[in-house]
């Protein structure tokens, strides 16, 4: 029996896995609003007993970098620690990981269908791939490899200084600016960001729940804009996409990713027909002497958003 988790700001979610002629399979899960508790020792200890399993393994994909196998969190107060959690449960150790670094090992485990390509390209087969998920935060990974498969490793990219390259992304920068001290990636490419951007856009149109802290309001920005009620929710939206796939192609670039880009994350599948487009590629492409590079580079969504809870059950199940 194998204890999985993706703990996110927003939500956690927990699984068992079995071995099942030879796949990972999962038998049971549970999803929690992350807030509504006090941290993950108290969702494990509900989950353990509403099931009534005892697991013989167990690993974690939480959002924040992992030090000395320990969390302090980024989007909850909480600190999350392995030996804790391996005491909790009775087991020797349970690794915890990186939710990209999670998502990208959980990339492997995903079947044709669990993928949407935007492109097709030329992959490198032992070049390193790259992950980009934008949720409640925003998140990034590298896949090395290491002589016979691709490797993982997490890195907090989302929160790099966010780099405008149109005069409007300039004034967007001021905007944010003069709010805050930092504006970082993951203000503006993250649920958080869809607000923002509207405001940036035209403040002086307002919806159900902009005023009320307690209510998100991406869905009802998103759904809008899908629906094409409200202009300044599809500028908004075509704003967050643009500067999504610039961030994309800087995280290729960087890491030279000729094996491929994978937009996972929880906002990529409720903004698919955005992302298809045409509007995403083109950011991702538009870099100075990249542009041929990056035009042979494959891209995928991840459709499957279970994708770091197998990534975190296959780690588990392997004692990394």
């Amino acid at each position: 029996m194998i204890l999985a988790g993706d703990i996110g700001g927003t939500k956690t979610n927990l699984g068992i896995f079995e071995v099942q002629q030879g796949k990972l399979t999962k038998t049971t899960d549970k999803r929690y609003p992350s807030r509504q508790h006090a941290g993950l020792e108290e969702i494990v200890s509900d989950f353990v007993k509403t099931t009534g399993v005892k697991p013989t393994a167990a690993s974690f994909g939480i959002a924040g970098p992992v030090v000395e196998n320990r969390v302090r969190t980024g989007n909850l107060p909480w600190v999350i620690d392995g030996a804790a959690m391996a005491k909790l449960l009775g087991l020797s150790s349970v690794p915890l990981l990186n939710d990209l670094e999670a998502t990208a090992y959980g990339i492997g485990m995903l079947e044709p269908k669990d993928l949407e390509t935007l492109r097709e390209g030329v992959a490198a087969r032992q070049a390193p791939r790259a992950v980009i998920a934008a949720g409640t935060g925003l998140g990034e990974a590298i896949l090395f490899w290491d002589g016979t498969k691709h490797i993982p490793t997490a890195t907090e990219g989302g929160h790099a200084d966010f780099a405008p390259h149109t005069d409007q992304q300039v004034e967007l920068w001021r905007f944010i600016k003069a709010r805050g001290e930092f504006v970082s990636n993951e203000m503006i490419l993250s649920g958080r960001g869809f607000k923002t951007l509207h405001e940036f856009l035209n403040p002086a149109v307002r919806h159900a729940g902009f005023d009320d802290p307690s209510v998100d309001p991406a869905p009802e920005i998103t759904r809008m804009a899908l629906a094409k009620e409200c202009p300044i929710c599809v500028d908004a939206m075509n704003l967050w996409v643009e500067i999504y796939g610039s961030e994309a192609g800087n995280l290729v670039v960087r890491t030279v990713a000729r094996g491929g880009l994978y937009v996972a994350g929880g906002i990529a599948v409720k903004v698919l027909p955005l992302l298809k487009e045409g509007r995403f590629i083109a950011a991702l492409n538009h870099k100075e002497k990249m542009e041929e590079f990056l035009e042979q580079v494959p891209v995928r969504v991840v459709l499957d958003e279970e994708c770091p809870l197998k990534g975190a059950a296959y780690v588990a199940s392997k004692g990394f």
